[in-house]
């Protein structure tokens, strides 16, 4: 949840809470909701905690247990809906009932469970693009074999768990199903309150009313991840947050920080940090310190975990944090609102809050031995789709910051370009990079001329689709891979070629790739014979940087009448169009593997 402290989560309260203004909220989402168990309670929690996050639901409640109902009859209201979320919530006490009045052996049981599910999405990808959440199954409470149930493959217990892993690595093959762990929730309720056996006899209530906001609000995690709200990197402070003590005074040998003992909070801390890098959250360093001070436990404590060359910014100085902050998000030209800094200090937390409210400060604890789980609890980091590009992200800064010096060393910038040997590959979506693509959809805000949050399901869609021209762009030049950084989707109407989605990371402004992008299109645009290009700008609060994308190309607007909350449509005919200089070569490779 991208909050600096635990949200309420009461159940009377959130029942009780007068919606806000539907125009106060940034989008709206059609969701529908499929489940075993009675939904009621669900859908205004649901609700009040999608507003919370500036989300607008459009709700459809299928029928009670009526999940294959819905699924399998292409005319059912759920696809009526067109829904761009589908919720599937299964409980274990539905599971339950199935598996005492089974004919089968337990294995059996398993996987006629097991394809029960599989089945529903192969049924609502066929017939839609949402993107799908599956539920787990909460485990059980009773243990018919006590500590023996997990050995014993017949026991409920077991079969649950087995079901539960089964689901999962059939979603890791599944693009566009993602997880709502719900057994996770309720294990870290704990059993004996998450479950009330007369809210399931009375009502078909999956669990106890109290504790549905907590996954109700799991889902909304993911929902935020999903369509565009994601971490990207963590600002750390050092002194008592990244070790205990003060390394200005103390030095390497006095500061806190070893596998056991009173050091052990910051080496769990450190342990946790590392393994956000490997999955490709950025970590920098922004503290008030002498730098060599700070940089030397990096170099020279023997239990420090995380190295110099983990962090892609590393500022200590004696200015105000503010400045450093801003200074850091300029280096890494991503959003404020997409960044966290962990602080160990409250006067600092407040001032950065007060001087930056777009970044999240989390109310660290008092004692840094429950760092860890506070932030695993507040779940800042929630994540929809995990690529191998992603594994690289921090080297990709790395080598953008090698190539910000290796220009220090030229005497101009079209020098420095030229000797970069640019080469930009072009090509059609294909499967193989498909992940990457909806990523790049769901996550990028600034260079965005629509912002629409196309699923990999829509993805796959627009690669299938005759009428659409779908490209993506990769950059490398002779310091290394930039990785996957544009998407240009193009489609022809009539005589016009419109373009439907320009995005870009900002990671490659400034290197000439949206001039040779744009060169492509009106090379396409002229080998199709078109009369026009036509484009259109969506404003939202985050893309000002391409409000006058089009303009700058020789587009003129198009004069309707109309137009809603600022939005802007272009034309400009290929005949006219000025070819734009760059320092780039490019190579078309439609529909080829790395």
């Amino acid at each position: 949840m991208l909050t600096s402290s635990f949200p309420e989560l009461d159940y009377s309260d959130l029942i009780a809470c007068d919606l806000p203004d539907p125009g106060t909220l940034s989008r709206t989402l059609r969701i529908a909701l499929l489940s075993d168990a009675a939904t009621q309670q669900f859908v205004p929690i649901l609700t009040t905690l999608l507003a919370r996050a500036a989300i607008r639901a459009q709700i459809y409640e299928g029928g009670f247990d009526a999940i294959e109902i819905e699924a399998y009859n292409p005319d059912s209201g759920l696809y009526r809906f067109d829904p761009e979320v589908v919720i599937i919530l299964n409980c274990v006490q539905a599971l339950r009932s199935r598996f005492g009045t089974r004919k089968n052996s337990p294995d059996q049981f398993v996987n006629e469970s097991l394809n029960r599910v599989t089945g529903v999405w192969k049924q609502l990808q066929t017939h839609s693009q949402a993107a799908i959440i599956q539920s787990t199954f909460a485990l059980p409470y009773e243990r018919t074999f006590g500590n023996l149930d997990l050995k014993v493959p017949q026991s409920f217990y077991a079969i649950v768990s087995s079901l539960n892993m089964r689901i999962a690595e059939a979603a890791r093959d599944r693009p566009g199903v993602l997880i709502n762990d719900v057994e996770y929730v309720a294990s870290w309720t704990g059993k004996r309150f998450f479950f009330d056996d007369r809210y399931w006899d009375l009502w078909k209530s999956f669990c106890a009313l109290e504790h549905l906001p907590r996954v109700v609000q799991n889902i909304v995690d993911i929902l935020v991840a999903q369509f565009g709200r994601s971490v990207k990197c963590v600002i750390c402070d050092l002194d008592n947050t990244m070790w205990g003590g003060v390394i200005g005074d103390d030095g390497v040998d006095g500061i806190k920080l070893n596998a056991h003992g009173e050091g052990e909070a910051f080496y769990r801390l450190q342990l946790f940090l590392k393994e956000l890098r490997r999955r490709g959250i950025l970590l920098a360093v922004c503290s008030k310190n002498e730098e060599s001070n700070a940089k030397a436990p990096f170099l020279e404590h023997p239990d420090c975990i995380l190295k110099l060359s983990d962090f892609v910014a590393f500022v200590a100085n004696w200015n105000d944090k503010t400045s450093n902050i801003q200074a850091i998000q300029q280096e890494l030209n991503i959003g404020l609102d997409s960044m966290v800094l962990l602080d160990d200090n409250p006067f600092e937390r407040n001032l950065v809050r007060a001087t930056v409210p777009d970044i999240l400060v989390p109310e660290l604890p008092d004692d840094p031995s429950e760092y860890v789980r506070f932030l695993s609890e507040l779940n800042l980091l929630e994540v929809s789709s995990f690529s191998a590009e992603d594994l690289e992200r921090s080297d990709l800064y790395t080598r953008e910051a090698e190539r910000r010096q290796a220009a220090a060393g030229y005497g101009c910038v079209e020098d420095f370009m030229r000797s970069l040997n640019m080469v930009l590959e072009i090509a059609k979506f294909d499967e193989f990079h498909l992940r990457r693509i909806a990523q790049l959809f769901q996550r990028s805000n600034q260079f965005n001329l629509t912002t629409q949050r196309h699923t990999e399901a829509a993805c796959r869609s627009m690669m299938r689709s005759p009428e659409l021209i779908p490209l993506y762009a990769k950059l490398s030049d002779r310091l290394g891979k930039h990785g996957l950084i544009a998407i240009v989707v193009l489609e022809v109407t009539g005589s016009d070629l419109a373009i439907r989605d320009w995005l870009m990371s900002c990671r490659v402004l400034a290197r000439g790739v949206e001039q040779q992008m744009m060169n492509q299109v009106f090379a396409i645009a002229r080998k199709l014979k078109v009369s026009r290009v036509i484009g259109e700008y969506i404003p939202t609060t985050k893309n000002g940087m391409v409000r006058d994308f089009f303009a700058k190309f020789g587009f003129q607007p198009i004069p309707e009448q109309g137009y809603e909350q600022g939005i802007t449509r272009w034309q400009h005919e290929p005949a006219h169009y000025l070819e734009q200089p760059t320092y780039i070569t490019t190579e078309m490779r439609f529909g080829e593997k790395e």
